[in-house]
């Protein structure tokens, strides 16, 4: 009978770890932010860009979420998405991003 235990456990410690980034983000700057009460992560490395929807989405509220993910990403990293390079859905996204040179 442990078998059925471990597998209601397992999930649950999957869901603990949160988000990860793509292996080629590993290193990248975190940012976590809530929007229209859902959570989001923000990863940046250099000009690549990742965000990652946390939580159940329901039938229907997809193209809000990912409206909201594309909204985030100039916000959160300060740069200009390339819309040319945005690739995922409302779960998971990846792009680049052109930044401001700095002074």
């Amino acid at each position: 009978m442990r078998f059925p235990v471990l597998a209601l456990l397992l999930p649950l410690f999957l869901a603990a770890c949160g988000a990860q980034p793509a292996p080629h983000m590993f290193g990248a700057e975190k940012t976590r932010v809530s929007r229209g009460g859902r959570d989001y992560v923000v990863f940046q490395k250099g000009n690549a860009v990742e965000v990652i929807r946390l939580g159940f989405a329901a039938p229907g509220e997809h193209q809000a979420i990912r409206a909201t993910m594309i909204a985030l990403i100039p916000e959160v990293t300060g740069c200009r998405l390339r819309e040319t390079a945005l690739q995922g859905d409302s779960g998971e996204m990846r792009g680049l991003v052109t930044c401001p040179r700095a002074a």
